[in-house]
């Protein structure tokens, strides 16, 4: 366990599932995103929590005809709002630990992703925004609270960005199935 409480084998739940339509009465589109990609629309939104502490509300945002199964081709963001003060280091870490949950990561990538990480993703405190935009096949773009940070112009490194959220083999499948707001989970 790290000394910031949470554990490299996260026991992080969803909680706070709504479907994206409540949500976006609820919720306005980030500019980022309205730039971005135009006619997406909140897809679902969730609450990743650490044994009842808020880390932070999750929203996807897609077009209409947004596939979970195809997820890794289409153009998404993907929202969070943190409710809790993290180091940036730290959350570039996880974010590689769970990438490399769907396989093996060579040294050379695994490095030169979690530099590009660790530049890109500041310290955050509760209601500081980190967005990412995923551009198939091309790259992953990151915003924080609406500023550009840089992107990662790698599409694997992008493909195993999102998956894990949207991943079916993703460490958390109640806050996957929130996300997809009632598509089929195993999708």
């Amino acid at each position: 366990m790290s000394k910031h409480g949470l554990s490299r084998r996260s026991a992080l739940i969803a909680i706070g599932a709504v479907p994206g339509s409540l949500w976006a009465q609820a919720t306005a589109m980030p500019v980022e995103v309205a730039a971005e990609l135009a006619g997406s629309r909140l897809h679902g939104a969730g609450r990743l929590t650490y044994f009842g502490l808020s880390v932070y509300d999750a929203r996807l945002w897609a077009g209409e005809r947004f596939s979970a199964a195809q997820f890794e081709r289409e153009p998404l963001a993907l929202e969070l709002q943190y409710a809790r003060t993290l180091q940036g280091k730290l959350i570039a870490e996880r974010s590689l630990a769970e990438m490399q949950r769907f396989g093996a990561v060579p040294e050379a990538d695994a490095t030169r992703w979690l530099a590009s990480m660790t530049q890109l993703f500041p310290n955050v405190k509760d209601g500081d925004r980190l967005t990412g935009l995923h551009r198939p096949g091309e790259a992953a773009r990151f915003y924080f609270n609406g500023s550009l940070r840089g992107e990662v112009r790698e599409p694997e490194f992008a493909r195993r960005f999102f998956s894990i959220w949207l991943s079916p083999q993703t460490s958390e499948p109640k806050l996957r199935q929130a996300l997809l707001g009632g598509q089929r989970a195993g999708a």
